[in-house]
């Protein structure tokens, strides 16, 4: 395994490089980048325009550019190829496994897509057509075609022979599958079982039978899910009559976890499109926009609904003080709930718990959290405005809020779920505005019953 030198992305450093491009110093940026993690340059090369990038990838080796190149995220990468021309892209392309070769011609003009493809080399340009059949959100667009595949009546010599001749196209691999002459998959082979078995022994005897593969068709969240979940390195791909015809590796599902987690992360946060940091004004407002304007309606829900109690509030002004309180409570109930659903939607065990067992444990969690909370505002409300009467009222609406606010983040994300919306939505400002007319509606009640 190759060595790579130190690197460290510091002001100081990232100052002297723009100074040697803009003097074009090809041997301080040859030194610099010598021997250097591909991934450590990608995170320099953020740092420059595009123009800059491309002349300091120039310098160096057409195996370490292309790594560099498709390491980029997608916006930067079609950002960055602006600049080269369909011969420097065929180049560069020519280098890269036939799933990555794809997803960068997918994200090229159609015009330049095509001007390259046609250049490709005829193995390659083979590969990739067969992958740009299949959608990007599928396993049959995620998968790659290079592998190792051997036949079952050959010797372990034989197989060893034919694996030394196409482990060139292939950068890793820890398996070998084993097909029969329409290459139908019938199994896998061990790398290890192949190494300290006898010659003239049949891969058919050390053939392992149960293998887990996955249709060109399945969407990539549930390629994802099978590998976490039997811990596999890489899958083999079959089409609907079982013939192999790829492999996924966990790096290609580690970026569509990594996505499914950016995805869900921005819509429990209250936002609706896919954008980035540095995407337009209009865009960010755009994304953002929809839910904000549900909590405002939703603030403006609560102030009206305050002043249906003037005349408590203004008979007991102290009542007002604790609206914040019984607010952020029960939004931060409702959140920890909802979240904990969406994380657990994600597993078959959660549908076989059942409905009614998964609501009694809510349940119990939120009366002893709620008991504790109630507890304790209790006790401070006691020492600071020394009310007993209002300590036990705000006490007892907080204690109502937290079980109430509970369960309703529990059922929301499961009605969502169970009408083919996203759960993740339930997250974030919707929860908190629901929990927030729930609480005031608790609240305002106790006082009038009690005060």
């Amino acid at each position: 395994m190759k060595e790579f030198a130190e690197f460290e992305l510091t002001p100081e450093f990232r100052d002297r490089f723009q100074e040697a491009l803009d003097q074009r110093d090809r041997t301080f940026i040859e030194d610099s980048l010598r021997d250097v993690n591909p991934v450590d340059i990608s995170a320099l090369l953020y740092e420059f325009n595009a123009e800059d990038s491309k002349y300091t990838l120039d310098i160096l080796p057409l195996e370490v550019r292309a790594a560099i190149i498709k390491d980029l995220d997608s916006d930067t990468r079609k950002s960055f190829l602006k600049v080269y021309t369909p011969g420097e892209i065929r180049t560069i392309v020519n280098q890269l496994d036939s799933d990555d070769a794809a997803d960068i011609l997918n994200e090229l003009p159609i015009k330049v897509s095509e001007e390259v493809l046609v250049e490709l080399d005829p193995e390659l340009r083979t590969q990739v057509i067969d992958l740009l059949r299949y959608d990007e959100n599928v396993a049959g667009g995620l998968m790659a075609k290079e592998l190792i595949k051997v036949r079952d009546h050959w010797t372990v010599v034989q197989c060893v022979e034919e694996i030394r001749k196409q482990a060139e196209n292939v950068e890793k691999f820890y398996t070998i599958f084993v097909v029969d002459e329409n290459d139908k998959l019938l199994g896998k082979v061990a790398l290890q079982d192949l190494v300290i078995s006898d010659a003239s022994k049949r891969v058919a005897d050390l053939l392992e039978q149960e293998v887990i593969s996955v249709e060109t068709y399945m969407p990539d969240s549930e390629v994802a899910d099978i590998m976490k979940k039997y811990d596999l390195e890489s899958v083999p791909v079959v089409n609907v009559h079982g013939q192999l015809v790829g492999r996924i590796t966990i790096d290609d599902v580690v970026d569509v976890i990594t996505e499914q987690a950016d995805e869900d992360r921005k819509l429990m946060s209250g936002i609706t499109e896919d954008v980035e940091e540095d995407d337009t004004v209009w865009k960010n407002t755009r994304a953002r926009l929809p839910w904000l304007l549900i909590g405002i309606f939703g603030g403006m829900l609560s102030a009206r609904f305050m002043g249906l109690f003037e005349k408590e509030l203004a008979s007991v002004t102290a009542i007002a003080f604790f609206v914040p309180l019984i607010q952020a409570t029960g939004g931060n109930v409702g959140i920890q709930s909802s979240s904990l659903v969406v994380q657990s939607l994600a597993s078959s065990g959660y549908v076989e718990e059942g409905l009614w067992a998964r609501l009694s444990k809510v349940l119990f969690v939120a009366l002893l959290n709620g008991l504790f909370l109630s507890v304790v505002v209790f006790a401070g409300n006691w020492l600071l405005f020394g009310n007993q009467k209002l300590s036990a009222v705000v006490s007892l609406a907080l204690f109502s809020v937290v079980v109430f606010a509970s369960l309703v983040g529990t059922i929301t994300p499961l009605i969502l779920d169970r009408f083919g919306i996203n759960p993740a939505v339930a997250s974030g400002p919707f929860i908190t505005t629901i929990n927030d007319l729930l609480g005031l509606t608790m609240y305002f009640l106790t006082v009038m019953i009690l005060l």
